[in-house]
């Protein structure tokens, strides 16, 4: 499918909105930006800049997106330092530190920025490119799009100083602010309501992706759309399902993917196919690179969707879900607690006994499972919507223009 133009969008987000970001946008025509990650595909990271770069682009913003390189030897260093990170106490040792240090320092050898004018860095990955910004007169922003309210301290340790010689750090959600000599700017991740994973679909498509992968639409469908990783707990929803399926007869749909960025998904992929053994109800997919308009489906045809994440950065299957007016229960964790106010727009659960329990309620409850639903629809498309983040990354680069202002006229 063709990318959407930014007058695509009028239709959700109405004429003013749309003129907004024009408006805004037009302080800032020319501006040269790059923005760069660790993957091109996989995670939510690199879907948004696969939708926000073009839209940049329309805007009168000359916008590149640039990968970094690594070997396994990186991105298992960097997969545990996202585990640390995220509070989980890891032993990092020098040799570990001393690999992240090398691909950095290669990466930066090989790009360039010298003709920009603001370069964003997502995430930890790259974090030590901002080493090159006194090769050019750009801002560097470091944007964080995991949970860093409590970090293995060694680590925020090494890596602080780091984020303290970037202009400013953009995180996806208020707890995860830190004590930092640089501005900090909130602005959450956000879903394309027009592209494949999130578009309408037709009942004949959603019911062949069903026949396609044998789960039975006649029976209530209970899914988690995520990467298989241990934090977002699919071993604890398989055994919330074993419990609820003593007492309602249901279904259980594991569907992801993976990241070039991360190691321990097939690891974890196995852990889960053991837990579930034979089991003809549980059904465990693991989707190649592209099938969004397979999990648009399986959403679209679920019944409750779960995001059983017990470490969380922002949760955008949960987004996608919501917009998608289904009816979602999830752990307070992250940036979900942005998205999930309790009975109103979600539902939240501490535990694998009240995970149980709340699939039970909203499966036994179809109105009250719909009116989430509605309600969920509504909040995204006020407040995590492309456009909106759009609108926010403007707004951080008009403040970053104007350093210390804390009015911008235009």
């Amino acid at each position: 499918m063709a990318l959407a133009r930014l007058e695509h969008y009028r239709d959700v987000i109405g004429g003013a909105e749309l003129e907004e970001l024009k408006r805004l946008a037009s302080g800032l025509e020319g501006t040269r930006m790059a923005h760069v990650n660790s993957t091109s595909v996989g995670g939510g990271v690199a879907e948004i800049l696969h939708r926000m770069v073009p839209l940049l682009g329309e805007l009168g913003i000359a916008a590149k997106w640039e990968v970094i390189k690594g070997g396994d030897d990186f991105f298992n260093v960097t997969k545990l330092f996202h585990n640390a990170l995220h509070g989980k106490a890891e032993l990092i040792t020098d040799d570990m530190y001393r690999v992240f240090l090398d691909y950095n320092r290669r990466n930066a050898q090989e790009l360039d920025f010298s003709g920009c004018d603001c370069v964003f860095i997502h995430d930890p990955q790259p974090i030590c490119l901002v080493e090159k910004r006194g090769e050019g007169h750009a801002r560097w922003v470091w944007r964080c799009h995991i949970d860093i309210s409590a970090p293995h301290p060694e680590l925020w340790g090494f890596l602080r100083p780091y984020v303290e010689r970037y202009d400013g750090a953009v995180i996806s959600s208020p707890g995860f602010s830190q004590q930092l000599a640089v501005p900090q700017y909130l602005i959450p991740p956000s879903i394309d309501p027009l592209a494949d994973k999130n578009r309408d679909l037709s009942a004949d498509f959603i019911e062949g992706v069903f026949d396609r992968y044998r789960i039975d639409r006649t029976r209530p469908i209970v899914t988690q759309i995520s990467r298989f990783d241990r934090f977002k707990d699919p071993l604890g929803l398989v055994d919330a399902f074993l419990a609820v399926r003593r007492k309602i007869d249901c279904q259980l749909v594991l569907a992801g993917g993976g990241a070039t960025d991360d190691p321990e998904g097939l690891a974890v992929l196995e852990e889960v196919k053991q837990r579930a053994g034979a089991d003809p109800d549980i059904h465990i997919l693991h989707l190649p690179p592209g099938a969004d308009l397979e999990i648009n489906a399986l959403v679209r045809g679920s019944t409750v969707i779960v995001q059983n994440s017990i470490k969380e950065g922002f949760g955008l299957t949960v987004s996608e879900a919501m917009w998608k007016s289904k009816p979602v229960i999830s752990r307070p964790v992250g940036g979900i607690t942005q998205q999930v106010i309790n009975d109103i727009t979600g539902q939240l659960v501490h535990s694998t006994e009240g995970l149980a329990f709340a699939i039970r309620s909203l499966l036994a409850n179809p109105d009250k499972a719909a009116q989430l639903g509605k309600n969920a629809r509504q909040y995204v498309r006020h407040n995590f919507l492309i456009t909106r983040h759009l609108r926010r990354y403007l707004l951080v680069m008009l403040a970053l223009r104007h350093p210390g202002r804390s009015e911008i006229y235009l």
